[in-house]
């Protein structure tokens, strides 16, 4: 952004200049894009080790934005699961407080052996307008959760603030074998 606002402030006749910021911005981009794709492989050593309602814990502690976190989950989930669910909180709380202006966020996530269905929200109250089309983070997401067969609804009416429903299955085998919180 700073690039393209230096770009913006050229006085006319410096070609050459402009697009060689142009080729700054493209691979600025691209550099951001490479960051982000290696960093979906990455999750933090918490999660590996202790779980969801640590890990979840941790991200509520660094938000800039006040959470509410309840958290009905007693077991370890399969890893997959436990992943995409850091993921989707850890981008909400960061849209909440980036996008949204929120003043606080409320966290739930419960795990429903019976359905098998793992199921988590996030509302915060800000300035609402998110869209799931729009921008490459909650598209991730979205792309992310439907690929494990799960789905993300997001209600965000502008003014209202933002709620992200997020469900995901939990296999037979993940909750059959799973261990313990300590």
């Amino acid at each position: 952004m700073d690039l393209r606002a230096a770009q913006a402030e050229l006085p006319p006749g410096l070609e050459a200049l402009d697009a060689q910021l142009d080729r700054a911005v493209a691979g600025a981009t691209d550099a951001l894009e490479e960051l982000r794709e290696i960093a979906r492989g990455i999750h933090p050593a918490i999660l590996t080790e202790g779980g969801l309602r640590p890990a979840l814990r941790a991200l509520a502690r660094r938000s800039p934005v006040p959470v509410e976190l309840d958290i009905r989950v007693e077991v370890r989930l399969p890893e997959h699961v436990e992943v995409s669910t850091y993921y989707v909180v850890a981008e909400a709380l960061t849209n909440a407080a980036k996008h949204a202006h929120a003043s606080a966020v409320a966290v739930t996530v419960e795990a429903d052996a019976v359905d098998g269905v793992l199921r988590v929200a996030v509302r915060d109250d800000g300035v609402g307008g998110a869209d799931l089309t729009r921008g490459t983070g909650l598209l991730g997401l979205n792309d992310r959760v439907e690929a494990l067969g799960g789905r993300v609804v997001l209600h965000s009416p502008p003014g209202v603030g933002t709620t992200l429903h997020m469900e995901l299955p939990i296999t037979a085998a993940g909750v059959n074998g799973a261990r313990h919180f300590r």
